[in-house]
């Protein structure tokens, strides 16, 4: 399987449950994740996407390094079963939409 099948798979996952995905470049900085994903419970995810038996990068490794210390939600997928589940993670928190305090 190509990788760029996984993605495209990846983005209709996520436009089917309501979601919009946008592939993300950054000519400044090489390295960044291959998407970004709004969900529609508020959630902002960066999500790496490799083929089976992809390797990140070090670059893409001091992404997902920076990405969990700062405290943003990183995923990295390599197959449409982990796609599959990591939706069915977020489905089960879709409710939890975030609200602005009230004054």
């Amino acid at each position: 399987m190509l990788e760029k099948e996984i993605e495209s798979y990846f983005d209709w996952v996520v436009q089917v449950n309501g979601g919009q995905t946008y592939k993300f470049r950054s000519p400044s900085q090489r390295g960044v994740a291959d998407r970004i994903a709004c969900l529609p419970n508020g959630a902002t995810w960066f999500v790496e996407l490799k083929k089976p038996g992809g390797r990140l990068s070090k670059l893409q490794g001091l992404f997902a390094y920076d990405m969990l210390q700062l405290k943003q939600r990183y995923a990295c997928l390599w197959t449409k079963d982990q796609v599959d589940v990591w939706m069915l993670d977020q489905q089960n928190t879709l409710h939890t939409r975030p609200t602005a305090p009230r004054t």
